[in-house]
């Protein structure tokens, strides 16, 4: 019996996790990259951010959906950007600009973007988060 159990105890740990993310069945907006786009100079710098939500489901979002990306930095919530409805696989992206202190050390900037559903449906909401730092 406990031979048994472990032989399905090892069988389940090594399955992939994406194997759980495959059985999500409908719309899935998924935040699948932000980067630092360029950096423009002057009394603050002016970072432009490019993010993109790609549909990793297996249908399409209704017409009447409405979603943001909700930005955030410690926790405070600075600004938001609409997301269409998108087909499946689909891909939409954003900009953002953060005003920057020129003296700010690397890597000491951290923002966190979040799906936020106001109107539809998304199967996995636990991909709907990215963090940048730079």
């Amino acid at each position: 019996m406990i031979r048994s159990l472990s032989i399905v105890v090892l069988v389940l740990a090594l399955q992939p996790i994406g194997a759980v993310a495959a059985t999500c069945a409908g719309a899935n907006p998924a935040i699948t990259s932000v980067s630092v786009k360029d950096v423009a100079s002057g009394p603050s710098n002016q970072y432009h951010l490019v993010g993109t939500v790609t549909n990793m489901g297996s249908s399409g979002q209704s017409r009447n959906t409405l979603q943001f990306v909700d930005i955030y930095q410690y926790g405070n919530h600075m600004d938001a950007r609409g997301i269409p409805p998108l087909g499946a696989g689909q891909s939409y992206s954003f900009n953002y600009t953060w005003l920057r202190n020129p003296e700010a050390a690397r890597g000491s900037t951290t923002l966190d973007f979040r799906i936020r559903m106001v109107q539809g449906s998304d199967c996995n909401p636990s991909n709907g988060n990215y963090r940048l730092t730079f």
